[in-house]
């Protein structure tokens, strides 16, 4: 037990250090002064945890969430005097990581396609409106914000009389503003043949909207599918629950014994390549 503590318990203080020394001179110098620059105290009759439990919460909130990960780990390696709940913590830390990443880009990536629909919209609006087709698209991108980081490219071109249509087919390549394409397209058929633009990027409006319309109900179908990914990753904790429950000690078995390394060892593997093969399937489901 000594030695498991003081392997667990200087990691994760190690961990919850390093994200709470970010700011502590700016956080120490507001709690020590006043908006006025004056030196300032605790206010009469006013309890310390006032003002340390708001202080915890942003510490917390600050820590990066894979490392979440290891206070439930350094826990279990106490609870069952052993070092192995902790390294596999500490590997689910870069794991954890990228899969959060992944969100982060699929969200991005949602967003950046929602803009360039709502710039579709807007600008044939600002067309029907009056406005020559530059000046559309100024004002809807400026209103809209829809072409995101290559909105600079782009409305340079518009203004100084560039090619607007090879900017547009630039800045699609960026992932979700594969809709940019279409608009370039609008835009070259607009400019060379004379035809209605504000026509086709209703056009264009509809079919976006059409995808992320199909893309959103495949995503609550597939919400079930999901949900039975994770109630296959927690079935384990079940059955180390029931185990406690019925008076045992799981832990002891499983981290103590050679059986239960054994065991542990090919159920852990059999969890992941099971969890893999079922997140395989429902992402195959969602592929366009």
């Amino acid at each position: 037990m000594t030695a498991v503590a003081c392997t667990a318990v200087p990691c994760a203080v190690a961990a919850v250090r390093l994200a709470v020394r970010q700011e502590k001179g700016l956080r120490r110098a507001g709690l020590l002064l006043a908006p006025d620059g004056t030196p300032r105290g605790p206010a009469p009759g006013e309890p310390p945890w006032e003002r340390l439990l708001p202080r915890a919460r942003e510490r917390v909130r600050g820590l990066p969430r894979e490392w979440l990960c290891v206070p439930p780990a350094a826990l279990l390696a106490l609870l069952g005097e052993s070092v192995l709940p902790l390294l596999g913590g500490a590997l689910a830390v870069p794991l954890v990581r990228r899969r959060l990443r992944a969100v982060e880009q699929r969200k991005e990536r949602e967003r950046r396609a929602d803009g360039i629909l709502v710039l579709c919209g807007a600008a044939a609006g600002e067309l029907r409106a009056g406005l020559q087709p530059v000046q559309a698209l100024l004002s809807a991108a400026a209103f809209t914000g829809g072409l995101g980081d290559a909105e600079p490219a782009v409305l340079a071109a518009a203004r100084f009389g560039g090619d607007v249509p090879d900017a547009l087919r630039r800045a699609a390549r960026e992932p979700g503003a594969e809709g940019l394409v279409g608009l370039a397209a609008c835009w070259r058929v607009a400019v060379d043949g004379g035809a209605g633009l504000a026509a086709g990027l209703d056009r264009l409006e509809a079919a976006l909207r059409a995808e992320r319309d199909q893309r959103e109900g495949l995503r609550a179908q597939l919400a079930g599918a999901w949900s039975t990914v994770v109630v296959l990753a927690l079935l384990p904790v079940v059955g180390l629950a029931m185990g406690w429950a019925l008076g045992a000690d799981p832990l002891r078995v499983l981290l103590h014994t050679p059986a239960g390394l054994g065991c542990l060892a090919v159920g852990g593997l059999l969890e992941a390549v099971g969890l893999w093969w079922a997140a395989r399937i429902v992402r195959t489901g969602e592929a366009p």
